[in-house]
């Protein structure tokens, strides 16, 4: 398929309306995106011209946008760019971009950010669904100060059934 795909950094301009649709979770909010460039002559940043964006995000991204989002926070916007073209009002000619939604985050360039993860399956619900036993993915790190690596103990490997 050809979609233009586009990764926006901005900040969030209105607060996420959710709406609950036939087709499931919706939720928008509006992005500003400024430029912003070194001007020699003030020896100082600028910021030049803002552009706004409506961002769409659907199903589970449209809650954890919702629950995550507020007016102000910045924002890094990864989705599928429209552009329409329509008449309002009697003006002909009326254009907005919206961007469709694939992910969104906080961009921690410019501030902190604690995730948690959103409701998930049970692991014994999830390891009934394909018959498998769920694998044991975490290890334990080595100590710092354990020595030369041939002094270190060493790991099995797990076995996965």
């Amino acid at each position: 398929m050809n979609e233009t795909m586009v990764c926006a950094v901005g900040n969030v301009a209105t607060q996420p309306v959710y709406r609950e649709l036939a087709a499931g979770p919706s939720a928008r909010f509006r992005l500003a995106v400024t430029a912003r460039y070194w001007d020699r002559e003030k020896s100082a940043w600028t910021d030049g011209h803002t552009n706004f964006f409506t961002v769409w995000a659907n199903r589970q991204l449209a809650t954890n946008t919702v629950a995550s989002l507020s007016v102000g926070d910045p924002v890094i916007v990864q989705g599928r760019l429209k552009v329409r073209t329509e008449t309002r009002e009697g003006q002909q000619g009326w254009t907005s971009a919206d961007i469709d939604a694939v992910a969104i985050g906080h961009d921690i360039a410019r501030g902190t950010s604690a995730f948690r993860r959103s409701g998930r399956p049970e692991p014994a619900a999830a390891a009934g669904a394909t018959g498998q036993p769920e694998p044991q993915w975490e290890t334990p790190a080595p100590a710092m100060d354990a020595g030369a690596p041939e002094d270190r103990p060493r790991r099995e490997p797990v076995a996965v059934t």
